[in-house]
C-alpha cells in the first residue's frame, strides 16, 4: 500500500525561488524529504536528475566538474547530495555567470554548504536556500500554520480560543516522536532500529566530509550528552571536560553536528545587540524523537517524571522545533533566542522581529499554568514597554487563560492551529 504524499509547506517558497533565481538549494539533514520535494518541484518541468551518492555520477563530477555542470542547458539540472563534490559548486557558479536564467539548477545538500570542509564557493547572489526539516505538526495535519503572525496580532485581536483534544500524555508523545518521514511511518521497535542505523551512518559517513576531527568517536558522546540536557545552556568548558576533548577543540565538534543539521544552537538575547554573540547558547537536538532515543526514555518514563529536567527539555525542544520549521514559510520574519540574566531571570524562547519587538515564550509540561511561571515574562514586559508584544506560557492543558497585560497561558497546540 502506497503511503500518501504529505505536502511540504515550503513548496510555495521553492516555486517562487525557481521562478526568479538561477540556483535553488534545498538544504537539510539526511532523510528529511529533500529528494522527494525536488521531484515534486520538477514534475511537469524539463529536467535531468543526477545523484552524487551514485559512484558513477560522483566520479564524473569530480573528473570534469565544468562539463558536468553544463550537461543539460535545455532545462533544469537537478543534483542530489551536492556536498559530496564541493568543487562542483565552482563549476555551477561559472555556468550561471554565463547564463543567469532563473531555474537553471536545483541542488540538495545534507550539509551546510557555507561551513563544510572543502567548500570554497558560497554562490552568493546566485542561489537561494530552502531549509527543510522533518514533518511539522501542521504538515501532518495538512494545513499551514503561522504562529508568529498570529501571536503578533494577538493584543489587537480577539481572545485566544481553548484547544481541546490533547492530553498531557499526547503532548509528551509528540515530544518524543521523530519528524523524519521514514521513522514517522514505522512501529516503535522498527523506529528504534532505524534511528540507531541512521545515526551510526550519519556520524561515520557524513561528518568526516564536513570537518576534520581529532577524535571523531566523541561526536556520539557529545550528541548523547546534549540529548540528556536537551534545551539546556551549553557551557563549553564543562562539556569539554565531560567528553574529554581540549576546550579549544570543542567548537569544531559542535560545528560538525550543526553542519549536518543534527542540533540547534539558540543564542542568548540581550537588549544590547552587540552582547548577543558572547552570551551562553542553548543547544538541543533538531529532532526530539532522536533525543529521546539517545536518552533512552519512553512515554511512560516521561509521565512518571514529568517535572524532571529531561521532560521539560524535550518538550521545550519540541516547541522550538515547531517554531523553527514554521520560520521557513511564516509571513512574519523573526529570529529566535533565549533569555537569562545575572539575576537568574529567564525566558525559554524569545522571538524578535525586525523592528526589535519581542514575544516571550515559556514552555511548561504542566496542564495548569501558574502565576509564578510568568515571572520572567513580566520582567521583560516591564523592562521593554511597548516593544514587548506578548508573553505566553505554553502548557499541556486545554484552556487559553489571560494572566494580565499582554500575558496568556495557551495550550501548546496553539502553535499549529493558527
Amino acid at each position: 500500500m502506497t503511503t500518501p504524499l504529505i505536502h511540504r509547506n515550503v513548496t510555495a517558497l521553492a516555486e517562487e525561488t525557481l521562478a526568479d533565481t538561477p540556483i535553488t538549494v534545498i538544504s537539510g539533514a539526511r532523510q528529511v524529504g529533500k529528494s522527494t520535494l525536488m521531484h515534486e518541484l520538477l514534475r511537469d518541468r524539463r529536467s535531468r536528475i543526477v545523484n552524487l551518492d551514485d559512484v558513477t555520477d560522483r566520479q564524473a563530477a569530480t573528473e570534469d566538474p565544468d562539463g558536468f555542470a553544463r550537461q543539460f542547458p535545455e532545462g533544469i539540472l537537478a543534483i542530489d547530495e551536492i556536498q559530496r563534490v564541493p568543487d562542483l559548486l565552482i563549476a555551477i557558479k561559472a555556468a550561471v555567470d554565463l547564463d543567469r536564467r532563473p531555474g537553471r539548477f536545483i541542488v540538495t545538500s545534507s550539509a551546510d554548504l557555507l561551513t563544510m570542509k572543502g567548500s570554497q564557493e558560497s554562490l552568493a547572489g546566485r542561489a537561494e536556500t530552502i531549509p527543510l526539516e522533518g514533518f511539522s505538526q501542521d504538515e501532518l495535519a495538512q494545513h499551514p500554520a503561522d504562529f508568529a503572525s498570529y501571536i503578533w496580532s494577538l493584543p489587537q485581536g480577539t481572545a485566544p480560543a481553548d484547544q481541546p483534544g490533547y492530553s498531557r500524555r499526547d503532548y509528551l508523545s509528540l515530544a518524543i516522536s521523530s519528524g523524519y518521514p521514514e521513522a514517522h511511518a514505522r512501529s516503535e521497535r522498527a523506529k528504534e532500529r532505524w534511528l540507531s542505523s541512521y545515526l551510526e551512518r550519519l556520524l561515520a559517513k557524513d561528518s568526516p566530509d564536513v570537518v576534520h576531527l581529532q577524535y571523531p568517536d566523541r561526536l556520539l558522546t557529545l550528541l548523547t550528552l546534549i540529548a540528556a540536557r536537551n534545551s539546556g545552556e551549553f557551557v563549553a568548558s564543562r562539556v569539554a571536560r565531560e567528553i574529554d576533548v581540549p576546550a579549544r577543540s570543542l567548537p569544531a565538534y559542535l560545528q560538525a553536528l550543526r553542519s549536518i543539521f543534527l542540533i540547534r544552537v539558540v543564542p542568548g538575547w540581550s537588549n544590547n545587540v552587540a552582547n548577543r554573540a558572547v552570551s551562553i547558547p542553548k543547544v538541543s537536538l533538531a529532532d526530539t524523537g532522536l533525543a529521546a532515543h539517545l536518552a533512552e526514555v519512553d512515554i511512560d518514563g516521561l509521565e512518571r517524571a514529568v517535572s524532571d529536567p529531561l521532560t521539560g527539555g524535550l518538550v521545550e525542544g519540541f516547541v522550538l522545533g515547531e517554531l523553527e520549521k514554521q520560520r521557513a514559510w511564516s509571513s512574519k520574519r523573526t529570529r529566535i533566542y533565549h533569555y537569562r540574566d545575572d539575576h537568574s531571570r529567564e525566558v525559554d524562547i524569545i522571538l524578535e522581529d525586525r523592528k526589535r519587538d519581542v514575544v516571550g515564550l515559556e514552555v511548561k509540561a504542566t496542564t495548569s499554568p501558574r502565576s509564578d511561571h510568568f515571572k520572567g515574562l513580566r520582567y521583560l514586559r516591564d523592562r521593554l514597554g511597548s516593544r514587548f508584544t506578548a508573553g505566553v506560557v505554553l502548557h499541556t492543558g486545554e484552556r487559553a487563560v489571560p494572566f494580565g497585560d499582554r500575558l496568556w497561558g495557551l495550550p501548546i497546540s496553539t502553535l499549529w492551529n493558527h
